[in-house]
């Protein structure tokens, strides 16, 4: 009977100090924070360049956003962002590789954005392993991240991504990896000598859409939240 009783209170109290799945707490709705994803519909999302979401490709499934890499093409928010605060949790299939994608412009004739890489680092798909460049983290291709906290595919990991001003901040699973000054000599130079060297105005700060990859891997979303930072310098 004790024993019963100490597993209904352990129970019990993971239960309590659970954090909601795809909800927010009232401190953080105070702060500013909203869902991006309510873990139901796709509501605030759409295709690049098109009206409506994919009707293939994607699904919402157990309380996840999950991208099922068969060409459902990349998704990017309705709202563009400036100066933000995004998070969100996310998993990937063994070998896996994609990517959220910040500055997102449809005018452009490409989908081009600053990339916060998301890959397998232990067996990468279609990436140079010795490249630092490409780990999770990364501003793929340009700057790369310091010593990643990657937990291996399937499991959990923990992302963010803050910009305000020209200051940009990749941090993932609680530690700040990676941060960098848009437009900056140390972002030109990255950029010359990357894959982005002759695109205009790239490594800039620019208002843009947030756009979840379709890289043709399967990847799981979730607590995707976002805060406006424009009031907050």
């Amino acid at each position: 009977m004790k024993r019963l009783m100490l597993m209904l209170l352990v129970a019990a109290t993971t239960m309590a100090v659970a954090a909601p799945v795809n909800q927010l707490a009232r401190r953080e709705k105070a702060a500013g924070w909203r869902l991006l994803f309510d873990g139901k519909t796709t509501h605030g999302w759409r295709s690049f360049k098109k009206p409506s979401f994919p009707d293939q490709g994607w699904r919402v499934e157990d309380g996840w956003l999950h991208c099922l890499g068969k060409g459902g093409g990349d998704i990017i928010t309705d709202a563009q962002f400036d100066d933000f605060e995004l998070q969100w949790e996310w998993k990937l299939a063994a070998g896996a590789n994609s990517g959220v994608k910040y500055f997102v412009l449809e005018s452009r004739n490409e989908v081009l954005g600053h990339e916060y890489q998301m890959i397998d680092d232990a067996r990468p798909s279609g990436v140079d392993r010795g490249n630092r460049k490409q780990l999770t983290a990364a501003f793929y291709a340009v700057l790369e991240p310091v010593c990643p906290p990657v937990k291996p595919a399937g499991e959990i990991n923990s992302s963010r991504i803050r910009v305000q001003g020209n200051h940009v901040e990749h941090w993932l699973n609680g530690v700040k990896v990676l941060e960098y000054e848009c437009g900056s000599e140390e972002v030109r130079k990255a950029v010359a000598a990357s894959k982005f060297k002759n695109k205009a105005g790239f490594g800039d700060k620019v208002r843009g859409h947030l756009l979840l990859q379709d890289h043709n891997s399967q990847v799981w979303y979730r607590n995707l939240k976002v805060r406006d930072l424009a009031n907050t310098r």
